[in-house]
């Protein structure tokens, strides 16, 4: 849920620390903070309350000298948002140094051990633990260590014995002010980084903080650490042994995560949604075939069943993969939240296919989520946008998304290629299968081949959505629903408007209306009604009708050419006629922008929502 950076090697560390931070600020920006090691030996800690700005300012241009250091970015689990709990954190010499992203489970029983030894802690974080029981565990090596080499070995084993005691998901970066070229990273669920340099090497939670300094790049595993050092990049797994593992280059550069002169990482990534679908469709869709070599990796004619599980936005994806799954190739699926499905008792077994999808294959529980379905045989396809992610290292097969970096807290682009990506491996299933005819199937392939065309003719709404947003703010309440593809839109739409917003919003079933939530209507709830071409449309409207009647104002998103559908709402956002299964794709993209703008007519920090960090990676 943090981001953490970690620098050794011949620059002023402090700007490479706030660069790095400023590009991680997307995984939590309840405090920051930097620890540089100075060239008198000392460890200087810098850290505020509040985002990287406030750091900035603190700093205000006396940030502290040397080369060697590491900086952390925090999204609060254990102990409130202020100074004091903010990262890095030291023992109570002041020489041990640590930051991390994750949650020590055991953390009670450790500090209450430790206290009893006589530590005095100053935070009332987890990650505090660590500092203290690396200083135990190197103060008793560092006294019988060599100079220079012989301390950089200490330090590592007492890291190694540290870890050996701690139980929980993290990724650690650890450093001591008695060994002058050595920082060191640790990974244990949550995600780590390496980028390789010349005479410089980095440590980081996500790419984007690498790439002004380096294109070469190494992931660190679970169970592994790694030690850096100016000239060297050293792997070990926890009992000691060495990994070889090499590094590989990253395609895209660090442009492609800035905002390129869009106000907001959310509206720029909205806006690159046509070539977004471009990208994970390119090579993947022909006219009458569809190219997924990667499932070539599953037994698909030995799954009787599919459950598809993940957490939020990927959550409302995995319910349209369910309906083109159940339509084309008549498999039964169970599309589950994967906080739940990970306490239940799923049915599992070597006919099942487990379909995870995490943007950044990183999401705690629905790792957990994969593990439960590998301990029961079932088979494990991932879709993520991550390379080298958690997820994609165990699943037996991977489908990457393949549209570029999403900065921004609010997922887009992605949730629009997950949902494509699902429906295709749906028909390539289906197609394999002979469950579907041969003229449908080549109905759906042109209409993906379409896809990118629909989906920027839909951003033209803009302005429209913006004089909307205007009305929409001045209420306290908005309700959304739909039938069907429709109703997957309605949920993801009222999931934006709440996040970036903080307007309440609701989505239901258009049906299940007249069972509890009509109540609710008034003139002061608008409702968002998802009223495109489709084999529910009359039941729609008739829902439609019925909010009217209730004097609650409707703006319906709807298909083009439809002109009667202005007679049952007060405002009609049209889109593009499409095949249903792409409506999750074309209707949220105004609703993508109908947040956006009220979003900002209420004046909320969009790509920052507050209490929102891009991935979930501690439970």
């Amino acid at each position: 849920m943090c981001g953490i950076v970690g620098y050794v090697g011949y620059k002023p560390v402090s700007p490479v620390l706030l660069d790095g931070l400023k590009r991680l600020e997307y995984r939590g920006y309840d405090s920051a903070g930097i620890a540089v090691r100075t060239a008198d030996g000392n460890i200087v800690v810098r850290k505020s309350k509040g985002k990287l700005s406030k750091l900035v300012e603190q700093l205000n241009g006396s940030a502290p000298q040397g080369t060697l250091g590491m900086g952390h970015t925090r999204w609060a689990t254990h102990g409130a948002p202020n100074d004091v709990n903010a990262h890095p954190h030291t023992d109570e010499s002041g020489r041990v140094a640590v930051i991390h992203n994750g949650i020590i489970e055991n953390y009670a029983e450790l500090r209450a051990e430790l206290k009893a030894r006589g530590h005095v802690f100053q935070s009332e974080t987890d990650t505090e633990i660590l500092a203290h029981l690396v200083e135990e565990e190197f103060d008793a090596r560092y006294k019988a260590a060599d100079a220079g080499v012989g301390c950089a070995v200490a330090l590592l084993d007492a890291v190694r014995a540290a870890l050996q005691r701690v139980r929980g998901a993290y990724s650690f970066v650890i450093m001591d002010a008695r060994v002058p070229d050595l920082i060191i990273g640790a990974r244990h669920f949550s995600p780590l980084v390496v980028g390789v340099g010349e005479n410089e090497n980095l440590l980081a939670s996500d790419i984007p903080a690498l790439l002004e300094h380096t294109r070469r790049a190494l992931i660190i595993e679970d169970g592994e650490i790694v030690a850096l050092t100016h000239d060297a990049v050293r792997i070990y797994t926890l009992d000691g042994q060495a990994v070889e593992r090499e590094p590989f280059d990253v395609t895209w550069d660090v442009v492609s995560a800035e905002k390129g002169g869009y106000p907001h990482f959310f509206i720029k990534e909205i806006n690159e949604q046509p070539a977004a679908l471009a990208n994970a469709l390119r090579g993947r869709v022909e006219s009458e075939r569809v190219l997924l070599p990667e499932l070539d990796a599953l037994d698909l004619e030995r799954v009787e069943r599919v459950h598809i599980v993940a957490c939020g936005t990927s959550y409302h994806a995995g319910l349209a993969g369910k309906l083109a799954f159940e339509a084309w190739a008549r498999v039964p699926v169970n599309t589950e939240i994967a906080s739940e499905y990970r306490y239940a008792s799923p049915v599992l077994d070597d006919r099942t296919l487990l379909i995870l999808i995490s943007q950044s294959g990183e999401t705690a529980d629905t790792l957990a989520s994969f593990r439960l379905g590998k301990q029961q045989g079932a088979q494990t396809l991932a879709l993520t946008n991550v390379v080298g992610s958690s997820i994609t290292r165990g699943t037996d097969a991977s489908l990457y998304l393949q549209v570029g970096p999403e900065i921004g807290v609010v997922a887009s682009k992605t949730f629009t290629a997950q949902v494509a990506l699902l429906e295709l491996v749906a028909l390539d299933w289906a197609m394999r299968r002979g469950t579907i005819a041969h003229d449908a199937a080549h109905e759906i392939l042109a209409s993906f081949l379409r896809l990118p065309d629909l989906v920027q003719a839909t951003l033209g709404a803009d302005h429209q959505t913006e004089q909307l947003a205007q009305k929409l703010t001045q209420h306290r309440s908005a309700f959304f629903f739909g039938r069907g593809f429709g109703y997957i839109a309605a949920l993801e739409g009222a999931l934006k408007l709440k996040e970036v917003s903080y307007l309440h919003a609701e989505a239901y079933a258009a049906g299940e209306l007249k069972h509890g939530p009509i109540a609710m209507l008034d003139p002061e709830i608008p409702v968002i009604a998802i009223a495109t071409a489709s084999p529910t449309l009359d039941k729609v409207i008739g829902n439609m009708q019925e909010v009217r009647a209730r004097r609650a104002p409707v703006i319906a998103v709807a298909t083009d050419g439809d002109a009667a559908i202005a007679q049952h709402a007060d405002a009609v956002i049209y889109i593009p006629h499409a095949p249903d299964h792409l409506v999750p794709i074309l209707a949220i993209a105004p609703l993508q922008l109908l947040a956006y703008h009220v979003a900002i007519a209420r004046g909320c920090d969009v790509d920052q929502p507050r209490n929102l960090a891009k991935s979930v990676t501690v439970e």
